[in-house]
This record gives structure tokens, sequence and C-alpha cells, in this order.
């Protein structure tokens, strides 16, 4: 069990770091390759950063355990929702753009129930359907794009400007640490998930929807935290949600096309994708009561008490 523990945590770790380095060389292989900042921002970036859950999700469905893979996904976006949005509004109140409720609120809430839809049908994600969500984040991407491109203030933060004189030499570096990391950090997380679940005696699932879920939403959690301690302006709603949307159509989409998935866990359709769509769609009253266009620290409260509920309700049941 110690040694199974301990794999886990030495694999969150290196999906960390093996997430940081593939960001760092894919952002500048894509100025070599004479990308926009904009574009740069809305889709490798978000790629890149989608990556762990990625790696995570295709090892488990190589492995046969397709509840680790959905588990995986289903556990982020709770996560990005109740844990990181809700502690980053507690400690400093969050501004809601107009764009959350006119596009990238609706596609977030259209995914989730696409992907409720899908596995309540036959209980398994399957080719067809992975190409289906993919194909539908290539839209997404298109229509972001397009957007930005006729917003004055069409920004991307969080692309870094130094990796612009990056060598070709540290690219290559960089890519091999990435994806060497991601690979053996994906291997240990789920080897070391499995023995943990069989030896608690609950399903991968669980184990997936808390744990791995939780560890691969640390790195969004501590840049929230930091930036929101030091007054800054925290990451975004519209950030988190990209987050989700990247989850379903992405790294389900992938992963499925690879391999079909299958529900095996009955708790996942019966009880966790209904607090995924729950968390979906309580944000839009939030966004708007009390007080407009503000998340501040009682619904930061009220999204994070939800959050443990459903964390409690996981484990007691």
């Amino acid at each position: 069990m110690v040694a199974s523990i301990l794999y886990v945590i030495i694999g969150l770790i290196l999906l960390v770091v093996g997430g940081e380095f593939l960001v760092r060389s894919s952002v500048a292989l894509s100025f070599r390759l004479k990308l926009s900042r904009m574009v740069i921002g809305l889709t490798v970036v978000s790629f890149a950063t989608s990556a762990p859950e990625l790696l995570v999700s295709i090892q488990a469905a190589m492995d046969g355990l397709s509840d680790i893979s959905l588990g995986n996904v289903v556990g982020s976006n709770i996560a990005n929702i109740g844990l990181v949005l809700g502690i980053t509004a507690i400690i400093s109140p969050l501004a809601i753009d107009k764009d959350f409720y006119k596009f990238n609120w609706p596609v977030m809430v259209l995914l989730s129930f696409v992907l409720y839809l899908f596995l309540e049908n036959d209980a398994i994600l399957t080719q067809f359907e992975g190409l289906v969500l993919l194909l539908s984040l290539i839209v997404y991407l298109f229509i972001l794009i397009r957007r930005a491109r006729k917003s004055s203030d069409a920004t991307a933060e969080e692309v870094d400007d130094s990796l612009q004189k990056t060598s070709n030499f540290k690219i290559i570096i960089w890519l091999l640490i990435g994806g060497v990391a991601l690979y053996f950090g994906s291997e240990l997380l789920v080897s070391g998930a499995e023995t943990i679940a069989k030896r608690m005696g609950v399903s991968e699932g669980v184990i997936a929807v808390t744990l791995i879920a939780v560890g691969t939403s640390v790195p969004e959690l501590a840049a929230s935290v930091i930036a929101a301690l030091k007054q800054e302006k925290a990451i975004s709603l519209g950030n988190l949600i990209g987050s989700n949307i990247f989850n379903i159509a992405s790294v389900l989409g992938i992963t499925s096309l690879i391999q079909p998935i299958a529900v095996k866990d009955g708790t996942l359709m019966s009880v966790n994708i209904y607090w995924m769509l729950g968390f979906a769609m309580i944000l839009l009253p939030l966004a708007f009561v009390p007080k407009k266009m503000t998340l501040g620290r009682p619904k930061g409260l009220l999204i994070f008490g939800a959050y443990c509920i459903f964390i409690a309700m996981v484990f007691i049941k």
C-alpha cells in the first residue's frame, strides 16, 4: 500500500513536470511556426495543459481500466468548478465576462449533456462518438479564434513571450523531457491508483473522481490561489470552462478513438455524472444572483461546500 501511494505521488509530480515542459516546448515551437500569440494561447496551450489527463485516460483505457478514464474526466470537471473555482472565489472575487454566458458556458453544458447521452445510450463511448466529440472541439476552436479576432481586447495572457527566443535544441530537449515524464507519470499513477482501489475495497472509479481528478487539477489550483493571494487577476472563469470543454472533447474524444471506453462502475452514471452536470448548470444562476457578473466569497463557499459534500458522498456510499 505504501509503495502504491508513493507511485501515485511520483506519478502526479511527473505529470506536473511533464505538462509544464510540454507547454513550454509547444509554445516555443508554435512561435517558430509563426503562429500568433492569440492562436497559441487559445489552442496550443489548452491542448498541452490537457496532456496529463489525456495520457492518464489513454493509459487506463489501454489497461482495461475504463472507469479511470471516465472518472478522471468527470472528476476533473467537477474539481475545476467545485474545488479550483470555489477556493479562488473565496480568496478573491472573480469578474464574469459576457463571453461566459454567450459562448463558453453553453458549449460546456452542451458537451456535458452530449457525453451523458452517449454513455446513457449503451454504456460505451465508441470510436464514432469519440470522433464526434473531437470534431465538435475543432468547430469550437474555429469559432473561438474567429470571435477572439473580432474582439478588440483579445489577448492570450498565459503565453510567455520570452519563449520566442528558445533554441531548437532546447525545444527538442523540453519535448523529450515532457513526453517521457508524462508517459512514466501516467504509468505510475494508473498502476498505483488501481492497487489503492483494490486495497481500500473501492472501485477504480472512486479513486479516479477523487484522488486522480484532484491531482490533475493541482496545477490550476496552485496557479489560481497564488494569483488570488497576490491580488492579481486570478484564473478566469473562461479558462476553467475551456479546460472542462477540452477534457470532454479532446481527452475522451482521442482516448475513445484509440480504445472504446466502457462504463463499468454504475455509480458513474447513477451519481457522479449528475454532479458534473449540476456543477456546470449552477454557474449560470450564480453569475446573475444576487450580484450580477461577479463570483464573490459567498458563492465560492457555496460551490466549495457542494464539492466537499460530493467527495464525502463518494466515500460514504
